[in-house]
């Protein structure tokens, strides 16, 4: 699973399962961005922006938590241990 999280993560699935703001759990789409605090995703022909640290997602089938990579995707590879 760490080696998971240390890839890239844009144009994967990506599905958001718990959200403490319950409109945004079920958004499905691809991962078109990433900043080090939102994902953002391509959801029937939309844009939505997710902050990591409100969610947790399944990305590629494997569930996230989102706190665990509120990180640069360029520091993810450095500080997850």
């Amino acid at each position: 699973m760490k080696n998971f999280l240390k890839h890239e993560f844009i144009g994967l699935p990506v599905k958001v399962l718990k959200a403490t703001d319950k409109s945004l759990e079920g958004v499905e789409g691809e991962i078109i961005d990433e900043t080090k605090n939102m994902l953002i995703i391509e959801s029937q022909g939309k844009i939505k922006k997710i902050p990591k640290d409100i969610a947790v997602f399944e990305i590629n089938g494997k569930v996230v938590d989102g706190k665990k990579i509120k990180y640069r995707p360029e520091d993810r590879i450095r500080k997850i241990k």
